[in-house]
């Protein structure tokens, strides 16, 4: 089923043809098949570079597209829905360059932004580690200063393209000084120093590597850091809001797929001599799927609004990313029960939406952690 969209701009609508063009011919297509044999469709990001995808929200004068948050987000999930990889993939990329773009210097963002946003390059947000996940502020890897520049130290963990990203942009500590002691920097994937783990074997998403990231006496010049020492902290969170809901356009991407997948099935399928989709208990399934993804959009597009208005959203961020893939995770095994025997095989789609959407509910802070942020600003009044 064919979204309707209200979109802001005559513009905006031509790039939402386009991308429904790209993920119809290029990235659904081949996501079952490269999912199952596990391939990083590395091309396909090349592919959506050379669109312009790849620097939506950013400024045309450093090769992005200027545009809105609300018309990027429908982006991805259009991608999403043709396949997460994809979708995710340009989420992670987009939260990797926000820190140059927002808090570099002018000559950071003069000499970095071209090749980040312009297509040929694939980014990576290094900032778990594997002792230090939802606590953030707990992280170990050191990046110790010197005349010359930093030697960074650590294992970063669970990093969407590691080891097939062209850059890092790296969360490390600077001070002992807790949460106040931590620094950005952006790492070329070439840095002397730099290895990865093996890809971890996962659930679903076996096509987008995910890997430790390590760092052993790795040199970095003092260009390397982006804003000031100490306030890695305040950008990770900040680039944090603007991926949630980019996570959040992923899971109704994936929901909508697998909702149309279960509808069409529905009105094909017939038992007792009547379509599925008539019997009551399986109508009010699909009704209920339907509304929640409605409702899912317009939260993840309200907060999108927020941000392109320059106000505060990062509560409607987290309630956002916490309902669109809560209700994502019930879609799909709703998608699942509605094809019986056939929702449980790959020869189905769904089986595939299912094992993905979970991972949607960990990422970018898990929804365990979107309940206390939603939480502490409820108390806060």
């Amino acid at each position: 089923m064919t979204v309707e969209r209200v979109l802001p701009t005559a513009e905006a609508h031509d790039l939402i043809d386009l991308v429904r063009d790209l993920a119809g011919k290029e990235v659904a297509p081949r996501a079952a098949a490269d999912e199952s044999a596990g391939r990083f469709p590395r091309e396909v990001f090349t592919t959506l570079g050379r669109s312009g995808l790849l620097g939506l929200p950013y400024p045309e004068e450093h090769g992005g597209a200027a545009q809105p948050y609300e018309v990027y987000l429908q982006v991805i999930e259009e991608l999403a829905a043709g396949w997460l990889a994809v979708g995710l993939g340009l989420s992670v990329h987009t939260l990797s360059c926000f820190p140059v773009a927002a808090y570099g210097t002018d000559a950071q963002r003069a000499e970095l932004l071209p090749e980040m946003l312009g297509g040929e390059l694939l980014g990576a947000y290094c900032l778990s580690e594997p002792h230090s996940g939802s606590d953030a502020a707990a992280l170990t890897t050191r990046a110790a200063r010197d005349a010359d520049g930093y030697t960074v130290d650590g294992v970063k963990a669970w990093i969407t393209h590691g080891g097939a990203a062209d850059f890092y942009t790296l969360m490390a500590r600077t001070s002992p000084d807790g949460a106040r002691g931590i620094s950005c920097f952006h790492v070329p994937a070439g840095t002397p120093g730099l290895s990865f783990g093996e890809p971890e074997r996962k659930m679903g998403m076996k096509s987008s590597p995910t890997a430790q990231v390590r760092f052993d006496a790795a040199r970095l010049g003092p260009d390397a850091l982006v804003g000031s020492e100490g306030e890695g902290f305040r950008i990770a969170m900040a680039a944090l809001d603007g991926g949630r809901l980019g996570i959040a356009a992923c899971a109704v991407g994936v929901a909508q797929a697998a909702f149309d997948a279960a509808a069409s099935y529905a009105r094909e399928r017939r038992q007792f001599g009547s379509r599925i989709a008539d019997f009551q208990g399986v109508g009010f399934m699909l009704a209920d799927m339907a509304t929640g993804i409605a409702a899912a959009r317009a939260l993840y597009l309200d907060a999108a609004r927020l941000r392109d208005a320059g106000r505060p959203y990062g509560t409607q961020a987290a309630m956002a990313k916490l309902f669109a893939t809560d209700m994502c995770m019930k879609v799909t095994t709703d998608a699942v029960q509605v094809l019986g025997g056939y929702g449980y095989v790959e020869d189905f789609p769904v089986e595939r939406y299912m094992r993905e959407a979970k991972v949607l509910q960990i990422v970018e802070g898990t929804n365990q952690v979107q309940r206390l942020v939603i939480s502490r600003a409820v108390a806060k009044g």
